[in-house]
């Protein structure tokens, strides 16, 4: 079991430096500070109050894929500076802002120091590094060109990142609206309408089928609000947990695809991850029917990777690529073009960087479509559920006054 330590040592150049590494016992570490011709002045382990929250999976920060395009653009630079890997590693683990980022790092430093390789140390931390990072870096390892490698997934990750800040802001207009409306809703039901409530018990007028519902609903709410409760969370753990399984993540990603205004926002999605990944594998020498398997589980979209998975026997057959990406039914005219003017050309990777960035640019307009038809959509199911419980109050209320009168 690995421990951490707090090391007081001085380095090559004789300064003195602080660092924090883990492993298994002291003389251990002793002995993996001389490897690297450093002098160890100290070495302790790191105080801990109660247990240490690092070691908390609750507690850790995730990792985005914004670190991860950080991460492979700052080693990028030490390497290509000529900068051993030991030191890269140990130069990213004293700096990274990201708490598991920098624990992660710290442990693979050790593990390089025992003599393992980069894309060896990374294995183990399938929630840290993607796996389509891992095989990229294994390949770069084989290959002699990790430099190279890891500036390609940095500039795919960043691009990676600007799609999902664009989707993140995209849904966080409905998302609002979606829980002011919500709010009001169950502020009216257990709030407003108990004082009509006893308003209209004491008038003796027979209540309006809609106001004995939300006279009803007021109830429910009140006195039975932890049902609710539970419901709500046992859907939503039923929904994660469904979506869990290959069945329904494709019943949810066919679902997606049939939504009036979503289906070309997705599928535009979808096409930019896919010729992006599928550029920068190929162009690092990967396979073509790996790199199609590992473009396609990029898309996190099943329907592209089960039509992925139909074709890749055609294409050991010596089928055309882009008559084949046509079958796959989600990816749009355009690309399918592209695609076949980069095989007849022999500039395949080219047109699918192009088309890649093509698609990040038209995401924008797609997704400005779509809150177009989310806005108004929105504000009517809104005005729905607020009118309807205004006129159940008031219908009520002319009854009383024509009893009066």
């Amino acid at each position: 079991m690995t421990t951490s330590f707090q090391c007081k040592e001085i380095d090559l150049k004789g300064k003195i430096i602080y660092t924090t590494y883990r492993a298994e016992s002291k003389e251990e570490l002793v002995q993996l500070i001389r490897a690297k011709g450093h002098t160890p002045v100290k070495v302790e382990k790191e105080e801990v109050r109660g247990q240490d929250v690092s070691q908390l999976e609750l507690f850790n920060p995730r990792v985005k894929v914004k670190d991860v395009a950080i991460f492979c653009k700052q080693l990028h630079t030490m390497l290509a500076a000529g900068m051993p890997l030991i030191t890269c590693l140990d130069v990213l683990a004293n700096q990274a802002d990201n708490r598991t980022l920098r624990a992660t790092v710290k442990d693979m430093t050790i593990q390089v120091q025992k003599g393992e390789i980069l894309s060896a140390t990374m294995k183990p931390h399938p929630k840290v590094f993607p796996k389509l990072l891992i095989n990229m870096v294994e390949a770069g390892e084989l290959t002699g060109n990790l430099d190279s490698v890891l500036e390609r997934m940095s500039e795919h990750y960043t691009k990676e990142n600007k799609i999902n800040s664009k989707i993140k802001g995209a849904m966080m207009y409905p998302m609002i609206l979606s829980i002011l409306a919500i709010t009001m809703v169950v502020f009216m039901l257990t709030f407003v309408m108990p004082t009509f409530m006893t308003m209209f018990t004491s008038s003796g007028v027979e209540l309006p089928g809609p106001t004995r519902v939300l006279l009803a609903m007021s109830d429910a709410i009140q006195n039975y609000w932890y049902i609710f409760i539970i419901v709500i969370v046992g859907f939503i753990a039923f929904m994660r947990q469904l979506l869990k399984t290959t069945p329904g993540k494709r019943a949810f990603d066919r679902f997606k695809f049939k939504i009036p205004g979503l289906k070309t926002p997705i599928a535009k999605i979808a096409t930019s991850r896919f010729t992006r990944t599928l550029s920068t594998l190929l162009a690092s020498g990967i396979p073509i029917i790996q790199a199609l398997e590992s473009a396609a589980t990029v898309t996190n979209n099943q329907v592209v990777i089960d039509g992925i998975g139909k074709v890749t026997e055609d294409i050991k057959k010596g089928s055309s690529l882009s008559l084949l990406l046509r079958k796959v039914g989600v990816f749009p005219p355009m690309m399918i073009s592209m695609v076949g003017i980069g095989e007849e050309s022999g500039a395949l990777e080219e047109m699918l960087e192009k088309t890649a960035d093509f698609y990040d640019e038209e995401l924008d307009s797609a997704i400005s479509r779509m809150i177009a038809i989310l806005e108004p959509a929105m504000i009517v199911v809104m005005a729905v559920m607020i009118g309807f419980i205004v006129i159940s109050m008031i219908m009520p209320m002319f009854d009383m006054f024509q009893t009066i009168s």
